[in-house]
């Protein structure tokens, strides 16, 4: 494929991942707002918050903290980049590993209690999320013979059919992505935690805001991942219905769940998620799947 046509897609990600994470935050406020008989905020309301926190005057309880904010946002921007440029899958999900490991160094490295605490319960959420993250590339090679996203959009035919059981896994990842019941662990998604803001109790201004672009990147770019079971072949464009009612799901069960403890948010990690996996391998091997 033409390099200058893949670098230009590559710019196009960087500029649209945030807007339709954005949008996508600014959804996922008003449809739990009416799950729970409320009006809800404005479509655009994320927006005007990340706009909002800019204007700020920067404030931090330690200047490592700061480093750990932009190092967030560059990692998880590169491995969005890398995805449009259809890089390999490991290396992209490798980066991602990296860039969402700053969150809970950046709450560790100040003394503050609270965002103590909420480092090292996002420490057990990223133990619980990552290895499903990273897993999940095995089974989607055992398919295309590799694992660059080339050859996943090259493949001729959708994965889900035969990787059902890794998309699920997937979602399952996703979740504790987003920060939604019973996964939100580590911060204070919906007020109603102990832990007042939890993983980001000591960022304000444009540092909170810097994370809060990387969540978008950081949704946007897996949900771009669950889109590749169905990206190849002539109904590539059913992988964006697929994704979104994905991310659909995420949020009804957000809505009907309540948090668990981190103990448990382990168990069901690694046995489902991981379980689904190996599980998904195994049937690949025989050739089941």
């Amino acid at each position: 494929m033409n390099t200058g046509w893949l670098i230009g897609t590559a710019l196009i990600a960087v500029i649209a991942a945030p807007l339709i994470g954005g949008w996508l935050k600014g959804i996922d406020r008003r449809l739990t707002a009416r799950m729970q008989g409320r009006w809800g905020p404005p479509l655009l309301q994320p927006f005007y918050d990340v706009i909002k926190l800019f204007g700020k005057n920067p404030m931090v309880a330690g200047r490592t903290q700061t480093v750990f904010a932009y190092a967030f946002l560059g990692l998880t921007v590169t491995a969005v980049v890398f995805f449009a440029l259809r890089q390999d899958l490991l290396m992209l999900l490798f980066i991602l590993f990296f860039g969402s490991l700053c969150l809970p160094l950046g709450a560790l490295s100040v003394k503050s209690p609270y965002s103590q605490l909420g480092g090292h319960r996002e420490l057990l959420r990223f133990l619980a999320y990552e290895p499903i993250l990273l897993l999940a590339a095995v089974p989607i090679a055992l398919k295309v013979d590799g694992f660059s996203i080339t050859a996943i959009l090259e493949h001729g035919e959708p994965l889900l059919p035969g990787l059902w059981l890794t998309f699920i896994a997937l979602l399952i990842a996703l979740a504790m992505v987003m920060r939604k019941s019973p996964f939100d662990v580590s911060s204070s998604e919906h007020a109603h935690q102990e832990l007042v803001g939890g993983v980001v109790t000591e960022y304000s201004g444009p540092y909170l805001a810097l994370i809060e672009l990387g969540h978008w990147y950081e949704m946007v770019l897996v949900l771009s991942v669950l889109g590749l079971f169905w990206a190849a072949g002539s109904l590539w464009w059913l992988s964006i219905i697929i994704a979104l009612l994905g991310w659909l799901v995420i949020l009804l069960v957000d809505n009907i769940s309540a948090r668990l403890t981190w103990s448990s948010m382990l168990r069901f990690a690694w046995g489902a998620g991981i379980g689904l996996i190996a599980l998904n391998i195994v049937l690949i091997h025989l050739g089941w799947m």
